[in-house]
């Protein structure tokens, strides 16, 4: 909602970059997600790593 009220705002003070900007928005959104996948893929090998890392704690700590 509130991005909304910003780009009305934008419309009215300068409509052609508000229209640019509705434009330009998902051709950006596309662009940028790949970089979204890679980041939730590392994180997960980051997660998992840092799992195989404590795994060894975590086997102590059950035994005593």
């Amino acid at each position: 909602m509130v991005k909304f009220l910003l780009w009305c705002i934008l419309f009215v003070l300068c409509w052609p970059l508000a229209i640019l900007a509705i434009v330009a928005y998902p051709l950006i959104w596309i662009v940028l997600l790949p970089f979204r996948v890679v980041g939730f893929a590392v994180a997960g090998v980051l997660s998992a790593v840092l799992a195989i890392a404590l795994l060894p704690a975590k086997l102590f700590a059950g035994r005593l």
